[in-house]
């Protein structure tokens, strides 16, 4: 991976961070490494524990950035999300799985988040 795509994927989990946030969630790890994978984002929304995928593009040229989410990466989230409630013992929470795509075409940012984007 680029330095300069590697540093707009930052840049972008920094802006998801930060609009979870502003909605009240509650960021509980960034970058979350696991043996099987990593979750750019665990946070919790209420009573829902949420795994939140962050895809960021400078345009639409080459497709919105959620399409980046195909069955792959979902499976290797959901693995790593399986990993992570079993470590930390969070076995009575129910997961959840968004996604937050970000274009960052002009000065201001376009966020979509797709809350359930994807199923266990």
């Amino acid at each position: 991976m680029s330095r300069e795509r590697r540093s707009l994927g930052e840049w972008g989990e920094r802006q998801a961070e930060t609009y979870l946030r502003d909605k009240g969630w509650r960021i509980l790890e960034r970058n979350m490494r696991t043996p099987v994978g990593e979750i750019d984002l665990v946070a919790q929304a209420g009573r829902d524990l949420v795994f939140v995928e962050v895809k960021t593009r400078r345009s639409d040229a080459f497709g919105v950035p959620q399409e980046a989410v195909g069955l792959r990466k979902q499976r290797q989230i959901l693995r790593a999300a399986q990993w992570y409630l079993l470590q930390r013992g969070k076995t009575g929470f129910q997961p959840r799985f968004d996604v937050v795509a970000i274009t960052a075409d002009g000065e201001i940012p376009r966020f979509e988040h797709i809350v359930d984007a994807f199923g266990a």
